[in-house]
């Protein structure tokens, strides 16, 4: 159970972003508008959480996916929409700000 919780909330095993990157990983950054204009990682796609279904057609699904936001709940309910919807490689990158740190350093 507590693993189960963990893999929700994207706490399991170290993951490799870079490596994802290059790879060619998606980042979608599921906040608002209003918080993405506030500041976001370069190249990543704004698709609000609550608009995430209606715009699946927009995201590859051959492509590793990141999903980012504030905190990285957000972006842990985008990863089990689109694991749902189909998509296969899918991980929560949590916070956009420390996803972005990870990437850059």
């Amino acid at each position: 159970m507590l693993n189960k919780i963990k893999s929700l909330l994207g706490l399991g095993p170290a993951i490799n972003f870079k490596e994802l990157m290059g790879r060619g990983a998606i980042i979608i950054d599921v906040r608002t508008k209003g918080e993405f204009a506030s500041g976001h990682i370069e190249k990543s796609i704004n698709i609000p959480l609550q608009n995430l279904s209606q715009n699946l057609s927009k995201i590859d699904k051959n492509s590793p996916i990141i999903t980012c936001c504030a905190s990285g709940m957000r972006s842990a309910n985008a990863k089990n929409v689109l694991i749902g919807k189909g998509f296969k490689e899918v991980v929560n990158g949590g916070s956009w700000s420390s996803l972005n740190n990870k990437l850059n350093h």
